[in-house]
């Protein structure tokens, strides 16, 4: 860029920063607590770009817990490459799972999204995908029923960690599991195979 030239305003990033400003206020304070104001604040914005970009408070939430959900989703990414590594064994899936409560920013938006979702239809789909996922990886070892199962007991743990506000033991994580799963169907399918 040259000297004195005026830089060119990139209206996807500003939008962007308005989305990811939004996303984090709704992780911090709550979907109902958001305003036009604070989302503007937050991304360093004048209070108009907001609604230039978002027309109403819902749009702009709507977008937020969509990038949210692609966070959460991103995580799961990896949960299925452990497992591809490292099979999908009830002491591989405790450790994932016990390891994913240090993520404190990870464990809020995931309770974001899915508190969200029990009031507004419109995110239902949204949150079932991200349970879905959760399912399709132990589906195949497992079957259908003990792994949305085990999906509901992961979800409990994570529930009961925000409202207790302390976590559970990985031992008592892994022995429920080992209940819940039970023995694998079959021998495990290539894509939970260790290498």
């Amino acid at each position: 860029m040259k000297h004195g030239e005026r830089r060119r305003r990139d209206p996807e990033a500003r939008r962007r920063e308005i989305v990811t400003a939004a996303a984090e206020l709704i992780v911090e304070v709550g979907a109902d607590a958001v305003t036009h104001r604070m989302v503007a604040a937050r991304a360093a914005v004048p209070l108009g770009a907001t609604t230039q970009y978002f027309a109403t408070l819902d749009d702009l939430r709507a977008a937020a817990f969509r990038a949210l959900a692609e966070e959460v989703d991103a995580r799961l990414d990896g949960v299925r490459q452990t497992i591809a590594e490292r099979g999908d064994s009830p002491d591989v899936i405790a450790a994932l799972v016990f390891e994913s409560m240090d993520d404190h920013r990870a464990v809020q938006a995931d309770r974001a999204v899915v508190t969200a979702a029990v009031h507004d239809p419109r995110l239902r789909e949204l949150a079932r995908h991200l349970s879905d996922r959760l399912v399709e990886l132990l589906e195949p070892t497992y079957g259908e029923d003990r792994a949305r199962a085990a999906m509901i007991f992961i979800d409990g743990v994570m529930w009961s960690m925000q409202v207790r506000d302390a976590r559970l033991e990985q031992s008592f994580i892994e022995t429920a599991l080992a209940r819940i799963l039970g023995d694998p169907l079959s021998t495990p399918s290539a894509a939970t195979a260790t290498p």
